[in-house]
């Protein structure tokens, strides 16, 4: 797997259920029974964070996934820190049902609004910086998608179109990501490790591949 610098590489490597992955950070995290559980899947762009998400949800019924992307909409790649907190997370974190529109949202007209009903047992933020330090006392489990970075370039170039345009985008995105997350570098926060690009063999509809352990070794997640 190539990493970027700095970004220290997981593993070994084990294949779990997708229950059972969220089964173990449940009884790492002693998720609250007055809120919900919030989980940051956090990885770089391409990597299977949205996928990953999808799937965690999935296996806990009534879960809410918010994509930082949608946060972040015409607003800023990653000042958004706030109108997470303001607009989603601390509303949540005190039992209230959410239902945010963004203020680009309003501004350009976007329909809908981002809602988390009251009682959802487990909100689960996902995008780039979904970890970040400044949401740490808000977030109970932080995931680190680690992913190969020449897959998650074509990964994510292909997703946006796989023109020119789509390059160009993505460049422009990466030359922010890097420095971001290499100054943030959520994965050390992150309470487990799975891989977005595996190369061990798994059935992806029910299994996820997971480090044995988490890159920060304060955290002790027993995988």
């Amino acid at each position: 797997m190539i990493l970027p610098p700095g970004e220290p590489a997981a593993g070994p490597w084990r294949v779990q259920t997708v229950v059972q992955f969220v089964d173990r950070l449940r009884v790492a995290a002693a998720p609250p029974r007055d809120r919900p559980w919030v989980i940051a899947v956090d990885g770089r762009s391409g990597s299977g964070k949205s996928t990953l998400a999808r799937a965690v949800a999935a296996a806990v019924p009534g879960s809410v996934v918010v994509h930082t992307d949608d946060v972040a909409w015409h607003h800023s790649f990653f000042g958004w820190a706030d109108l997470l907190v303001d607009g989603v997370l601390a509303r949540a974190r005190r039992g209230e049902s959410v239902a945010y529109r963004p203020p680009a949202w309003d501004a350009r007209d976007r329909q809908g609004e981002i809602k988390v009903p009251a009682g959802c047992p487990l909100l689960i933020t996902e995008g780039v910086g979904a970890g970040r330090r400044e949401l740490a006392e808000l977030i109970d489990t932080v995931v680190w998608v680690q992913s190969d970075i020449v897959e998650a370039e074509r990964r994510g170039i292909a997703r946006d179109g796989g023109t020119a345009e789509a390059a160009a985008f993505w460049h422009e995105w990466i030359a922010e990501e890097l420095p971001f997350l290499a100054q943030q570098r959520p994965w050390e926060r992150a309470a487990a490790v799975v891989s977005g690009t595996p190369h061990v063999p798994h059935d992806p509809a029910t299994d996820v591949v997971v480090a044995q352990a988490p890159l920060c070794t304060s955290l002790k997640a027993g995988f």
